[in-house]
């Protein structure tokens, strides 16, 4: 009998199957083998949220929550945050390699000729309501341009794939500040090439005619770093609602705004929101340890603390945390960093958190670059959409590449009434 397999007994019926392991993995198909009856479906794992199920096998993003460890292509986040842009790390998802002097160039090139978005496009986002949220916004704009780009959907082609990625990624950040200067009620700013990619999306948001107006190069790094470590995390909801959507061949407009969507909600590209309106309601470094103990009554949550992956400190807070104190050098520093850092401590030497392995999050810290950097809250979940199009561009990419891969159709254990016949409406009670 090989050792790289796994022997099930079933004890209805006494029978043993070996079943093979590849990559500590065993195929839930080859289950299917197990039955009592000849006609039986067969057996099945029942496993809700996917939280012990690999869909797709992967190269794009190692992460082990154990040992805090996250790397992009086999690069060490710390690495690339520090010495790295967000475009060429962009380059390293999708193409699997770091790029060239020469390849880089060409990359950015290519990316911010395609900043600018259709006229009408223009006109969709001046129709939405003062008070749409940007988000919303943005998912809605995202699922529009595969109408101005109907060749996308013949992405199998190598040169209108590439082409594709070079609009999204060149004119997200156009969208969103369309959104955002809809929403303050001023008018759309087109953009500039020269002011390099994070750059260029904070002069769409701030330009106001100043003759001498400069993006500040320590706001635009700080960005290019959040941008970095927000541009992909594995199967998280939204990337596997990118590949999920995608499996369809539906477009990568269509499918990226289906894996926006799934970013839109609290529990995922919301929490630095949450993190901040924590903080903002503790108010003040001495009304911590009132909170904790709230927290340890079950009254409220510690926001932006412990991850599903993460079961150490995440790498991506560290990185961050240092960030921040380089805007604050700018910008002044913001009083709920010093809250930030005290709830961090308390935290972290608290046998209640420490035993729960609760540990800080990017969520903790980000948010209050992002205020710092003058966004109002409700743009957070869109400065998470923009880098992250990146990492689901890259894995869905390898999902319809993967010759494995077919439509998603998940299966379901059937808990309903048996056959039933139907009664008029007459005879109802």
């Amino acid at each position: 009998m090989s050792k790289n397999t796994l022997t099930i007994t079933d004890n209805r019926t006494g029978k043993t199957y070996e079943i093979p392991i590849e990559h500590d993995t065993i195929r839930a198909i080859d289950l299917r083998q197990i039955k009592v009856n000849p006609d039986d479906f067969g057996m099945m794992t029942y496993d809700p949220a996917y939280s012990n199920t690999a869909a797709c096998k992967s190269t794009i993003t190692y992460i082990d929550g154990e040992k805090g460890i996250l790397r992009y292509r086999g690069y060490p986040i710390e690495q690339l945050a520090e010495q790295s842009s967000y475009l060429e790390v962009a380059y390293l998802l999708i193409k699997g390699q770091l790029p060239t002097e020469r390849q880089l160039d060409y990359w950015e090139y290519r990316i911010m000729r395609h900043t600018y978005i259709h006229e009408n496009m223009v006109s969709l986002m001046k129709d939405f309501r003062y008070d749409a949220h940007p988000m919303g916004a943005f998912v809605a704009a995202v699922a529009a341009m595969s109408t101005f780009h109907p060749d996308a959907k013949s992405f199998e082609d190598p040169e209108v794939l590439e082409k594709n990625i070079w609009r999204i990624i060149g004119k997200l950040p156009t969208v969103a500040a369309a959104a955002y200067r809809r929403r303050i009620g001023r008018p759309i700013n087109y953009p500039d090439s020269t002011q390099g990619y994070t750059g260029n999306f904070l002069y769409m948001l701030d330009y106001l005619n100043q003759r001498d107006y400069e993006v500040h190069p320590v706001r635009a790094r700080a960005l290019d770093i959040l941008f970095i470590l927000h541009a992909d995390h594995e199967q998280n909801c939204s990337t596997s609602t990118m590949r999920g959507v995608g499996s369809s061949r539906v477009d990568p407009y269509s499918a990226l705004a289906a894996a926006a969507a799934a970013l839109y909600g609290p529990l995922h590209g919301g929490a630095n929101e949450a993190v901040l309106r924590m903080l903002t309601e503790i108010g003040h470094v001495k009304n911590i340890p009132g909170y904790i103990e709230k927290v340890k009554k079950g009254e409220f949550r510690l926001m932006g603390f412990g991850h599903r992956i993460y079961k150490n400190y995440d790498p991506r807070a560290t990185i961050i945390k240092k960030a921040a104190y380089d805007v604050f050098e700018v910008t002044g520093t913001n009083p709920l960093i010093d809250v930030a850092i005290e709830l961090e401590r308390i935290a972290l030497e608290d046998e209640y958190f420490v035993a729960r392995k609760l540990y800080p999050n990017v969520d903790f810290y980000s948010g209050i670059i992002y205020q710092a950097l003058g966004f109002p809250v409700d743009m957070f979940p869109v400065l998470f959409a923009i880098p992250r199009a990146s990492g689901w561009l890259a894995q869905w990419i390898e999902m319809f590449t993967d010759p494995e891969q077919r439509i998603a159709r998940p299966l379901q254990v059937y808990l309903g009434p048996d056959k039933r016949d139907y009664v008029p409406m007459s005879e109802r009670s």
